[in-house]
């Protein structure tokens, strides 16, 4: 059996620190509720049965079994459970906070903010501060509690990867606990399924499975030269992380680069009539590209999703196409979701709609196209609409679909974080 030699990677003392049930605590703290006992769920919109349950609090969780992605109609009534809207705006202003927080302990250069409720600290340097990188993380556990009333757990591993996965694993049952690379065969390795492996999403854990790796063990110990060629550099990457080895940096994402640019969206309402549903894609397709524009990027393969509502017992289809030409065009990223949409859609109610643009290129030159002389003042035009919007807010231009019935722009611009402000 291969091993891999440790000594050569830096044993740094990262760590993860997980607000639990973040939105939940949050709004418990606001209404003078202990976090940790009381039953409250932050659901997208109060007014409607189907809404989605953003987070809920630790003791929902476990008495009702209530957790995010539930539907508001699975709560009970019971009338200990406290049902509240979000309040994004709030939340961002706490996890802002936070951050200042962390700057007691260590510079700015340290700090990864990975999400409003989830943060990457790295420690090395201030232990002779301190203390150790247990002590510190208690102290700024205490800190959070004591200032705050807001509870969490903390992960500390030597890269980022392992400090994550043991937040995930250990710390988030017992407060804070610690993974070396000693504890990777032992406790890395017996992960299953793949997808409770931080950054294995639900494709390519299928793709593993068809090879026959069912949990972290399984991928370490396949032969290398075979998973790059078939997944190229990411193989590479899947190989090391099941070693527990992650060369990332504070503030680089755990898979380098960006491989791709993508917007889902569940529609408020059903969608019968088709022509409502290409509103819906452009409004998509513009937010994609923009988002793809904002890195300077441009691509060639372009996916749309479609799922049906559940009055048709659900189903949809995902199909992908690979232009010629590398984009970040909104009306060519929409023309080719049209085409997909054209070719698969069969003439069912549609909830739920998706478009990404992958195979990801730097947008540094366009190829002229004869046979379509406005390629360039189309690019030039979307990074000026961008500029508009990121002065003036992101419905300061909006297409006209975005005005009619089947329109959500104008609605979502009002939300932050695709939620109530």
């Amino acid at each position: 059996m291969i091993s891999v030699d440790y000594n050569q990677f830096q044993k740094r003392k990262i760590l993860c620190i997980d607000m639990k049930s973040f939105y939940a605590s949050c709004a418990a703290v606001m209404l003078g509720l202990d976090p940790l006992t009381c039953y409250l769920a932050v659901v997208g919109d109060t007014e409607r049965k189907g809404s989605i349950v953003l987070a809920a609090s630790p003791r929902l969780k476990k008495e009702f079994g209530i957790k995010t992605g539930s539907r508001m109609f699975e709560i009970p009534n019971d009338p200990r459970i406290r049902l509240v809207n979000p309040r994004m705006a709030m939340y961002i202003r706490m996890s802002t906070e936070l951050t200042k927080l962390f700057h007691r302990y260590v510079p700015k250069e340290s700090i990864h903010t990975y999400s409003v409720d989830e943060s990457f600290i790295e420690v090395d340097g201030v232990e002779h501060i301190w203390g150790d990188a247990r002590t510190i993380a208690q102290k700024i556990r205490n800190d959070m509690e004591r200032e705050f009333q807001l509870p969490s757990a903390i992960g500390i591993g030597p890269n980022m990867l392992l400090a994550k996965i043991c937040l995930d694993t250990d710390a988030k049952k017992v407060g804070i606990a610690e993974w070396t690379y000693d504890d990777v065969q032992e406790k890395l390795w017996k992960l299953e399924p793949l997808s409770e492996m931080w950054g294995i999403g639900s494709r390519v854990e299928k793709t593993l499975n068809r090879m026959g790796i069912f949990n972290v063990g399984h991928l370490a110990n396949y032969p290398l030269e075979l998973l790059e060629k078939k997944f190229g550099i990411m193989g590479n990457q899947l190989y090391y992380h099941a070693w527990g080895v992650d060369l990332s940096e504070i503030g680089a994402p755990i898979m380098e680069g960006q491989i791709s640019f993508g917007k889902s969206q569940i529609l408020l309402r059903d969608y019968p009539d088709p022509e409502e549903v290409k509103h819906v894609i452009l409004e998509i397709c513009e937010e994609v590209a923009r988002r793809a524009r904002q890195h300077h990027k441009v691509g060639r393969t372009i996916s749309l999703g479609i799922g049906y509502s559940k009055d048709e017992f659900g189903g949809g289809f995902h199909r992908a196409k690979t232009i010629a030409q590398p984009t970040n065009i909104t009306m060519d990223l929409y023309e080719t979701c049209l085409q997909l949409f054209r070719q698969f859609y069969t003439n069912k109610t549609v909830r739920k709609i998706s478009v990404t643009l992958s195979n990801i290129e730097e947008d540094c030159e366009m190829q002229l196209d004869l046979f379509q002389e406005n390629r360039f003042k189309q690019r030039t035009l979307g990074y000026v609409m961008d500029s508009i919007r990121s002065k003036y807010g992101s419905d300061a231009v909006l297409r006209a679909v975005s005005y009619t019935n089947a329109g959500t722009a104008t609605h979502r611009a009002k939300l932050v974080g695709g939620h109530k402000a």
